[in-house]
């Protein structure tokens, strides 16, 4: 009984702390950079030398008519293959957020990073490349 019990309220805690989707989510900006200062890109990355940067930032800005609270899933691709995946919250209309992905010579190659509605579904997309 103390076992159900305990799984019976775990069930119900990660049922909170999921997120409902805001099911009209878009994205108004979009973009990798080199820096994120005053919560702005300063630039929009297409192309770079691994050799310039230790780090690169998907910078995303959204806006929403519903407050509720909800998540997005930035995926890192290289090559079409998942490198790297962070959930971001969006806690607001109008929301930024970025995730960041190290950079080494190991790094070369083309990507993409989608972002990915709560039910996985990609919203957005923005492609460059790491030479």
């Amino acid at each position: 009984m103390k076992k159900l019990l305990s799984v019976v309220c775990a069930l119900c805690v990660c049922g909170l702390a999921v997120p409902l989707w805001a099911g009209s989510l878009s994205i108004s900006e979009l973009a990798v950079t080199t820096k994120v200062s005053k919560g702005k890109p300063i630039d929009a990355v297409h192309r770079i030398s691994h050799r310039t940067v230790k780090a690169l930032y998907c910078f995303t800005r959204t806006v929403t008519d519903d407050a509720a609270e909800t998540t997005i899933r930035h995926v890192w691709l290289r090559g079409g293959q998942v490198v790297k995946e962070t959930d971001l919250p969006i806690r607001g209309k109008r929301w930024r957020a970025y995730s960041t992905l190290p950079v080494d010579a190991s790094s070369v190659g083309n990507w993409r990073v989608d972002v990915k509605d709560g039910a996985g579904t990609v919203i957005k997309s923005v492609e460059f490349r790491i030479h």
